[in-house]
């Protein structure tokens, strides 16, 4: 990580599609160097905060405190067509794009960067393969890894375990956790509940509001999940 995890805080935060609202004045505390996860049903919010919190929606009221001006999100799939001739390591090189530039030389630390996200997502042997022709999981292992690449001090991941196999599922889990420890602040949305259980807090989303939000903490010695704030029952 290139610079200081940041604590981020959402103040009213309201953002509309056209005449829809999807999220309706939601204060939240976002800690620094944790995971916070979103869940919800499908419609709830998730997804609009993410894009609020990465600068990609504005809303139309609200503030957001402690954004840094350096954000890698991850989506939930790819925007690339698959006819496109970008391999999995040129996909994974883009994460490099906010230091070099589209068309600049990548250095011998961008490189280790790079080689070291390929080998996090065990694809390092799908570096010459088209983007194109991954299976489901190894797609999206390699958007995970073009994030794990911009080194950003906020990662936002959209769904990031959605329609994977099993072994997807580990190596993204055990990616996100080895940056959290490195201090990366993540959020993100998930219908996981494996992955919502071992996030550090849990913030749950209905009809474009917070109903609860619940942060880790020591119960008897053990680690555990703990209400901490119960807005709508």
């Amino acid at each position: 990580m290139e610079k200081s995890p940041p604590s981020v805080d959402v103040t009213g935060l309201t953002c509309h599609y056209g005449g829809h609202l999807a999220v309706d004045a939601i204060d939240l505390h976002i800690p620094a160097g944790v995971v916070t996860a979103l869940v919800g049903h499908n419609g709830s919010g998730k997804s609009t905060v993410l894009m609020a919190l990465a600068g990609l929606l504005r809303p139309s009221a609200g503030a957001i405190a402690g954004r840094p001006a350096d954000i890698a999100f991850v989506p939930q799939h790819s925007s690339a067509p698959d006819h496109l001739p970008i391999t999995v390591r040129q996909t994974v090189e883009m994460g490099r794009w906010r230091t070099t530039g589209p068309f600049g030389r990548l250095s011998r630390r961008d490189r280790r960067i790079v080689d070291d996200c390929l080998e996090r997502l065990h694809i390092s042997d799908l570096a010459d393969r088209r983007l194109g022709g991954l299976s489901g999981g190894q797609r999206q292992r390699t958007l995970v890894a073009q994030g794990l690449a911009q080194k950003a001090p906020l990662l936002l991941l959209d769904e990031p375990l959605a329609g994977v196999d099993s072994q997807a599922v580990a190596l993204i889990g055990r990616a996100i956790g080895g940056v959290r420890s490195e201090g990366t602040t993540i959020v993100l949305a998930t219908h996981d509940q494996a992955q919502a259980d071992s996030a550090d807090q849990v913030v749950r989303l209905r009809q474009g509001s917070v109903a609860e939000v619940r942060t880790r903490g020591r119960e008897g010695g053990s680690e555990a999940l703990t209400q901490h704030r119960r807005l709508l029952r």
